[in-house]
């Protein structure tokens, strides 16, 4: 039987349909709160991130992909010089926009686009996603990270984080993804969608990277979060 084509539509239409709700899986509310142990793991995990990422410094022209609902694009904002964020959801980049503001930052330069079609129009010293790279399917991997090849000046870096295959992260009931790579996710009030859902080891990743003309290291928090710098070798 031929593989399945991956759902890129209904994951886009997932993201939008989420951009509300969203936060609840990053604040441990609602669906994903997990006990207090959890939540504690999580929350010593994302100052683990935090603190990788400050250590990095994403400074300069930075471009963040898949920008989402601005957690990340937060804290880009207190390093960057310029800061341009691409995200296919117009329903994401206004939460993100509200975010910024809130925090009396300013507003980056948002670009509403498909990922899987947009091309740079400029070249950047740092180009960060984060929860992205998971929802890259396979046969789009290579073509994605020239895609971030493009969108760097020489000399570039670049800086992405993701999860781990850990099932508490997840919203109660949630199963995991199947052996395609493909899981079905529901919002609260039962809607459902496929998505595409991959995980990577640090070490395989590298090496994967490495195959492609990138030097990269890779990292485990130790719960919850893939991450990793990459230049180009």
């Amino acid at each position: 039987m031929a593989k399945a084509e991956a759902p890129l539509a209904e994951q886009a239409a997932y993201y939008r349909a989420r951009a509300a709700e969203y936060d609840e899986w990053w604040q441990r509310r609602g669906r994903y709160d997990r006990g207090t142990e959890a939540t504690r793991n999580w929350q010593d995990d994302v100052r683990a991130l935090e603190r990788a990422l400050d250590r990095f410094g994403p400074s300069g022209q930075v471009l963040e992909l898949a920008s989402g609902t601005g957690w990340w694009t937060r804290r880009l904002a207190r390093h960057a010089e310029t800061l341009t964020c691409v995200d296919a959801a117009p329903e994401t980049i206004e939460v993100n926009r509200r975010r910024l503001a809130e925090a009396g930052l300013p507003a980056p330069r948002y670009i509403e686009a498909d990922l899987f079609d947009w091309r740079p129009d400029a070249g950047y010293d740092v180009v960060f996603f984060s929860f992205w790279l998971s929802h890259v399917p396979p046969e789009r991997f290579d073509a994605f990270w020239q895609q971030v090849a493009a969108a760097l000046k020489p000399g570039g870096r670049v800086f992405f984080i993701d999860s781990r295959p850990e099932q508490s992260a997840s919203a109660q009931g949630q199963r995991p993804p199947d052996d395609d790579g493909i899981q079905e996710r529901k919002l609260n009030d039962g809607r459902s969608f496929r998505i595409v859902k991959l995980f990577y080891e640090p070490e395989a990743l590298a090496e994967r990277l490495a195959g492609l003309g990138w030097r990269a290291t890779c990292a485990n928090t130790a719960h919850y979060f893939l991450h990793g710098e990459a230049s180009r070798a």
